[in-house]
């Protein structure tokens, strides 16, 4: 049994089918879904290009202010901060962290290993060294004593046991052996093969041969005989009735299930399918002629709505500013703006040349009158050492007058 086949050929891709019903129903359902659509579209149109002049009007300028605003109050003073203030001072800080670190962990451990720990190796090594002198020497002495005694053991032991076994124990071992081996021969082994040759291998065999009669003809013979009058006629009749009943029940559902189903695919399925797709597909492509064309008209009408703002917003504005406001503008800036600009600029020259005049003549003066000063506070200096070292001088002279010569301090020596 084949699968269905239309008369029909089928329709290559893309390509239209064409026709009365298709004709029917395509141009009323593309009116529909162009009035249906054009509102939809409209909106659409109008968000997007609502969207895009907020973010190029609103969003752009809004980005730009607020990245120029994180340059200006936060990329900057934190790039100042950190090249001016932070990045020496933790220069500092790491360079006395490592300077701390050597000096608690590098150079002590340096020291001990220079100044402890490689001499006391050194010293180490040369104990070894000399110990090994020493065990070299033990080695050999000991070398020298074993072989001392390996040659006596050998001359007292090895040669008199060797002599012995060769010429006693060798003799007396090998006729034992060949006694003891024929003993066993006779007495053991020839018994045996006598008694597996004469009794139990005929017995067996004779054993054998009836057990497998038996089996012949008890079982293996009434099991062919069931199995060839019985069990294969039997099976046949079964594969017999299984195969009538099997071809029965595969007529009964072919002309039962295979055949009404296949004729309800026929004759109801597959029309009621095809009417389907043509009305989903001309649906789909009416959705999409009218987005089109519903796209073609809110261009030309936003077109125009614009040309028409332009020409009543813009244009004027434009022109304002054109003719207007931008040579008044440059007419201040030419005319106000530059020269006050100067003057300014000017003003602020001569007033820092001027501070900077009286800065200098302000510093020049303090310079004389501290040279002035530090003369006079010199020349009182040298006032007041003339002066105490005279009253120093009359006070010890009046001393002398009045009481006398000062004692020396040093002693006499004793007569």
């Amino acid at each position: 049994m084949t699968a269905y086949q239309p008369r029909h050929g089928p329709v290559p891709r893309g390509e239209d089918p064409g026709g009365c019903l298709t004709a029917v129903v395509r141009w009323p359902v593309r009116i529909v879904m162009f009035v249906l659509v054009l509102p939809v579209r409209m909106a659409w149109d109008g968000l997007r290009l609502a969207w895009r002049a907020f973010a190029r009007g609103v969003l752009v300028p809004l980005g730009r202010g607020l990245a120029w605003l994180g340059r200006t109050c936060v990329v900057t003073p934190a790039g100042w901060l950190w090249r001016h203030l932070l990045a020496p001072v933790c220069g500092g800080i790491a360079l006395v962290l490592a300077w701390t670190a050597k000096a608690l962990f590098v150079w002590p451990w340096a020291g001990l290993w220079r100044y402890v720990l490689v001499p006391a190796g050194r010293g180490l090594a040369a104990a070894g060294r000399g110990v090994a002198a020493v065990g070299r020497g033990l080695v050999v002495a000991g070398r020298a004593l074993a072989d001392g005694i390996a040659s006596l053991g050998r001359a007292l032991v090895v040669v008199p046991a060797r002599r012995l076994y060769a010429h006693v124990l060798a003799p007396l071992t090998r006729g034992t052996g060949r006694g003891l081996g024929l003993l066993g021969r006779y007495l053991l082994v020839l018994p045996v093969v006598l008694l597996w040759r004469r009794v139990l291998a005929p017995t067996g065999r004779g054993v054998g041969a009836v057990a497998a009669w038996l089996w012949r003809w008890l079982v293996v013979a009434p099991a062919a005989g069931l199995h060839r009058r019985v069990l294969t006629p039997l099976g046949h009749a079964v594969v017999t009735v299984v195969r009538g009943t099997g071809a029965a029940l595969a007529w009964l559902g072919r002309h039962l299930c295979v055949l009404p189903a296949l004729a309800l695919y026929r004759w109801v399925l597959a029309p009621l399918g095809r009417a389907l797709a043509l009305v989903v597909r001309e649906i789909a492509g009416a959705a999409v002629v009218a987005w089109q064309v519903a796209g073609r008209v809110t261009l030309a009408v936003f077109h125009t709505v614009g040309r028409g703002l332009y020409v009543l917003l813009i244009v004027p504005c434009v022109a304002l500013w054109r003719y207007v406001l931008a040579p008044v503008g440059r007419a201040l800036r030419g005319w106000v703006w530059r020269p006050t600009a100067r003057a300014a600029r000017a003003a602020g020259r001569a007033l820092r040349d001027a501070g900077r005049a009286v800065g200098g003549s302000l510093r020049d003066a303090g310079r004389a009158v501290g040279g002035s000063l530090r003369d006079a506070g010199r020349a009182v200096g040298e006032a007041l050492a003339a002066a105490r070292s005279s009253f120093r001088a009359t006070r010890s002279e009046l001393r002398r007058a009045l009481v006398g010569a000062p004692r020396s301090r040093e002693r006499e020596p004793l007569p």
